[in-house]
């Protein structure tokens, strides 16, 4: 049983909401690695509204982005309801930063995909940002002490701007 299911602690119906968007529902505090699942539902519902919907790249990226702000509340009101700072269970940040990493990266903006290069480069993007939001190098540890939210969505910005930054230089 986490923090978020236990009976002692009674919560308010906004406490619950918030919890839930925070933490995606059960995902967050009910899979190993949430941090991987949040990551990985991002990417899938990046890769699903690039191939079934008639939405440019650039649209669905500023969605995103739309997104990574109003996840800043969220989730620094779900710290202060578990009282933790970033805890693994709320996964809302790595959700909205993942897809972003392919802002700069060329073939996201392409007319006439290429599934084979999109997979590899999906799954690159994945792994890279996966990689760089655990070991949080080149200063993304320090975003994470930013107050208020700020910091548990500024690490993963900072993760997905790496990542996105090695894609580029590489594609």
């Amino acid at each position: 049983m986490t923090d978020l299911d236990s009976p002692v602690v009674s919560r308010s119906s906004t406490e619950r909401m918030v919890l839930a968007l925070a933490t995606l529902g059960p995902i967050g505090t009910r899979m190993p690695g949430p941090g991987t699942f949040g990551s990985l539902i991002g990417l899938a519902a990046f890769a699903a509204l690039l191939q079934w919907t008639h939405l440019h790249a650039l649209e669905i990226l500023a969605g995103f982005g739309v997104l990574a702000l109003v996840a800043i509340p969220i989730c620094g009101q779900a710290e202060r309801i578990l009282d933790k700072q970033d805890p693994g269970e709320i996964i809302l940040d790595e959700f909205v930063a993942q897809p972003l990493v392919f802002l700069g990266v060329p073939w996201v903006f392409t007319l006439e995909p290429n599934p084979t290069t999109h997979i590899l480069i999906l799954f690159t993007g994945f792994a890279l940002f996966r990689l760089f939001d655990i070991l949080k190098p080149l200063g993304i540890r320090r975003l994470q002490n930013l107050p208020n939210g700020f910091g548990v969505v500024a690490d993963d910005l900072g993760a997905a701007l790496a990542t996105g930054l090695c894609l580029w230089a590489f594609s």
